[in-house]
């Protein structure tokens, strides 16, 4: 029995020192873009704010960063920064809002269907509460535009 000569090109060593020498980032790429797109679809949808369908006015107004901004649905739920609040609590509420701060600034985004009535007992409730100014927030008026005759 005689042995073959191995040859060079064929040895042990050479075969394990070219296999996976690089990782393969394909498949990581395509995740990572299929990812992307997923959520740049999704964004702007998780972006809900609260229905409120403003009054609207000829001068244009828009509150200030420094100001705290209250808004009430149509079905008179007040909504202070994250919460749903009772109208009987939105005194003491915004006292501690402002506990220690030396401008009292507050922003109503109100519903234009809402009463008359309802929107003094929360102008009541916030000057109870010592803030010194209120604001309205209205959305800019549409320009109508009448159909031109031939």
């Amino acid at each position: 029995m005689a042995l073959k000569p191995r040859s060079p090109s064929l040895s042990r060593r050479d075969k394990l020192g070219t296999s996976l020498s690089e990782i393969n980032v394909t498949p990581f790429i395509d995740v990572m873009l299929v990812l992307l797109v997923i959520f740049m679809v999704t964004a702007p949808m998780m972006q809900s704010g609260i229905g409120v369908n403003l009054p609207q006015a000829e001068t244009e107004s828009a509150p200030a960063e420094e100001g705290l901004t209250i808004t009430i649905t149509k079905d008179r739920f007040i909504h202070l920064e994250s919460s749903v609040i009772n109208i009987n609590l939105l005194e003491r509420r915004i006292q501690d809002h402002f506990a220690g701060k030396a401008k009292k600034i507050v922003f109503i985004q109100g519903d234009e269907d809402l009463s008359y009535g309802f929107i003094v007992d929360v102008f009541d409730a916030i000057r109870k509460a010592g803030v010194e100014k209120i604001g309205i927030i209205t959305e800019p008026k549409v320009a109508k535009t009448r159909p031109q005759r031939k």
